[in-house]
């Protein structure tokens, strides 16, 4: 994807994470070195979210909606 400059455009995706989440640490660090922007979603502020995904995290999703990742980035994603 490039940007209307012609440069790289920055992917959004969303993590979904919780406090204390030492995975969802390790996973937004790699999605930003990766070159993601990243906006960090705490499921426990929402019950649907607790419901949906439980201990299940850190889960990855891209803008259209599509799942990234659960739990760890692939080599290569």
């Amino acid at each position: 994807m490039m940007s209307p400059e012609g440069a790289p455009a920055v992917e959004t995706v969303t993590l979904y994470t919780r406090t204390g989440c030492g995975l969802c640490d390790t996973m937004k660090a790699e999605l930003e070195r990766r070159g993601y922007q990243v906006l960090e979603v705490d499921i426990d502020t929402d019950p649907e979210l607790v419901r949906r995904y439980g201990h299940d995290i850190p889960v990855v999703v891209r803008t259209d909606g599509r799942e990234l990742a659960r739990h760890r980035l692939a080599p290569g994603e």
